[in-house]
């Protein structure tokens, strides 16, 4: 909107230039605003909630969600339920104390409205009512007021319930008593304002996702979410705690040990960390700070990942464990680690509102020092676990080593090629990424179609010949020397491992084209393994999709129709009539022609792309780990579990 700003107002001095009047502005006293009361957070709503999209859409039920959890972190509720309404409104009922109702002198007003209708108002600030906590700014609740169209909140207390409704953030009424009830607790229900967002529809997996985190992170705390137009539930209560939530992630993958825990506190901060071993090689570390999801990390995983580094180090050194003046580094004592770092401090330091990195200096140093401690001398009491974890960060220095000699061989052999593009790339002729598609075609048959149908001046087609390697398997080393990986990475230009670097992506648009079959979709997965396991910043920047390529076929009379399900196929015969057609089903892209492939595949205004996109990261590792990990129980149990939900087989 300032951009917009700037430029009508830019178009207006050369208007005025070009008649001869120059226009001078007055920038005094009259040019100053005040926003009084929500209206700064409705004019600016990103400064509160990150920005207008999907994301800032669920960090209102979040923000909600996380005055309930502090109520349970406080010791006062055991229980929170999320609704998804049919109507698009949202409720979170806890069973906590409920928002205060009493007058506050100050305001003539009731505590419950004030914290509704005013920024920086709450209980969080005196370090009495809540002596941790995650919303500490004050803003949660009266931002998601701010931004609904309607919000309703029912407080329950001293045998009564009081009610009050809003819309656009102002009181419709004043609180009332709503009759009596049982028990305590707050219930909010709003609807968000469709004028602001992007999007007001809800994703329940997003949402999901978030939920199961603080169940593993407040032990024993029960949290619902039910979906009433979908008719569907989850509820989550882990009495082991962040024990619970290691094992999750590990599920399907071959530990080494039994997961380590410990909490300690230290100068009022306290840490507590769950870590385990597997036989893979990514590493998988999750940081929380009160409760919060710190996704960019912060002081807290910086003082973890030193003292693991030096602790094994030392461990090592004293054992004679490494060769002499051998060193691990960070990314070798991380190969294969899940853990999970969740602090709990009285004053944390967020960056910005929606609070995803941990800013505390001091942080660092006691983390460091509780990690350096109780893992050492675990380490010394369990010397057994201790040789397992030092041989599978030697084991990977020896790879990481050997993955830089790798990486060498391929410089040197693209500076003696001169050229930086591989040869069976059909590049396209725009330079301009935001532009460029890119589509990872299987086989050469169908990689020479879609050469011949594409439009050259946007798209490229790189044809896949084969499987490629299955990197949940591999490591970086192998990864290296796998041409069909290599040759790919080098056609999208942002390299892998260290050197990864999204800006150097010469496509925005980087589509997965396979057949309809069973072999197209191993080779779709084993693709999407690779982007999720060293390019996951391509799919979070919306940059991979999946082609939908027609299944069927169907010529009537002189009208030809291309199909892509078994169910469309039945609407279709029921509609046009099936006598006197022909339907020929495809086995492969390979039978399309090329101008067959641009109509139904390739064409913009008329192909169907699906964007791939992560709603929930702990649980898309744990399918790929399921699903192209090396162990097969915990596989044959997801497909047994998961059959009836198969819509296409081709056998």
């Amino acid at each position: 909107m300032e951009s917009q700003e700037r430029m009508e107002g830019s178009n207006q001095k050369n208007e005025g230039a070009v008649a001869g009047q120059e226009q001078a502005y007055e920038y005094s006293a009259k040019s100053i605003q005040v926003l009084g009361g929500l209206d700064g957070v409705r004019r600016r709503p990103a400064m509160y909630v990150g920005d207008t999209s999907i994301r800032g859409l669920h960090h209102l039920v979040y923000e909600v969600v996380d005055n309930s959890v502090d109520e349970a972190l406080a010791g006062y509720c055991t229980r929170i339920t999320v609704t998804l309404h049919k109507d698009g409104s949202v409720s979170v009922d806890d069973n906590g104390r409920g928002i205060p109702v009493d007058i506050m002198p100050a305001y003539g007003k009731p505590a419950v409205e004030i914290v509704m209708t005013k920024l920086h108002a709450g209980g969080k600030f005196d370090r009495k009512t809540y002596k941790v906590s995650g919303g500490l700014h004050g803003v949660g609740l009266s931002v998601v007021n701010a931004l609904s169209e309607e919000l309703s909140v029912e407080v329950r207390m001293g045998g009564r319930a009081y009610s009050q409704a809003y819309r656009y953030g102002k009181p419709l009424s004043g609180l009332a008593v709503k009759g009596p009830a049982e028990g305590s607790g707050t219930r909010i229900r709003f609807m968000p304002d469709k004028g602001i967002f992007e999007t007001t529809s809800f994703s329940f997996d997003i949402l999901t996702a978030r939920l199961r985190e603080l169940a593993f992170l407040n032990r024993s705390l029960t949290i619902s979410i039910a979906d009433e137009a979908n008719e569907r539930t989850e509820s989550f209560k882990y009495d082991g705690g962040i024990v619970s939530f290691v094992k999750y992630l590990n599920n399907g993958k071959n530990v080494l040990h039994e997961p380590i825990y410990f909490e300690k506190g230290k100068n009022g901060t306290v840490a507590e960390i769950a870590m385990q071993y597997n036989a893979g090689y990514m590493d998988n570390i999750h940081s929380f700070a009160n409760n919060i999801n710190t996704t960019d990390g912060g002081s807290h995983l910086a003082g973890f990942k030193s003292a693991l580094t030096r602790t094994l180090n030392s461990y090592s050194e004293k054992n004679r464990l490494l060769d002499k003046d051998a060193r691990l580094s960070s990314d070798d004592v991380r190969e294969g680690l899940t853990a999970v770092i969740s602090v709990k401090l009285p004053e944390p330091q967020f960056e910005g509102q929606t609070k995803t990195r941990l800013g505390n200096s001091e942080v660092k140093g006691v983390v460091e020092s509780i990690v350096s401690s109780v893992l050492g001398q675990f380490l010394d009491e369990n010397p057994r676990i201790a040789k397992t974890i030092i041989l599978k960060a030697v084991n990977a220095a020896r790879a990481r080593e050997a993955a830089r000699k790798a990486r060498e061989v391929v410089r040197r052999k693209t500076a003696l090629e001169g050229t930086t593009l591989p040869g069976k790339l059909a590049d396209c002729s725009s330079k301009d990424p935001k532009a460029c598609e890119l589509y990872l075609v299987e086989g050469d048959s169908a990689g020479g179609s879609a050469k011949q149908g594409r439009n050259r001046g946007f798209q490229a087609v790189l044809p896949l010949r084969g499987k490629i390697l299955n990197v949940e398997k591999a490591r970086l080393d192998k990864v290296f020397k796998s041409v069909e990986i290599m040759t790919m990475v080098t056609a999208i230009g942002t390299g892998i491992g260290e050197e990864f670097d999204i800006t150097r992506a010469r496509y925005h648009c980087i589509i997965i084209m396979a057949d309809a079959d069973v072999d197209g979709a191993h080779i779709r997965t084993l693709l999407l393994t690779f982007f999720f396991r060293h390019m996951k910043q391509l799919i979070e920047q919306g940059y991979v999709y999946i082609a939908q390529a027609p299944l069927f076929r169907v010529a009537k009379g002189k009208s030809t129709y291309y199909v892509y399900n078994e169910e469309k196929l039945r609407i279709l015969l029921e509609h046009v009539g099936s006598e006197g057609a022909t339907v020929q089903r495809y086995k492969g892209l390979g039978e399309l022609n090329p101008e067959q492939l641009w109509s139904t595949t390739m064409d913009p205004e008329h192909r169907i792309l699906q964007q791939v996109t992560i709603d929930d990261t702990v649980e898309a590792d744990r399918i790929f780990s399921i699903l192209m990990g090396e162990e097969v129980e915990p596989r044959r149990r997801f497909i047994s579990e998961h059959a009836k939900e198969v819509v296409n087989l081709d056998v």
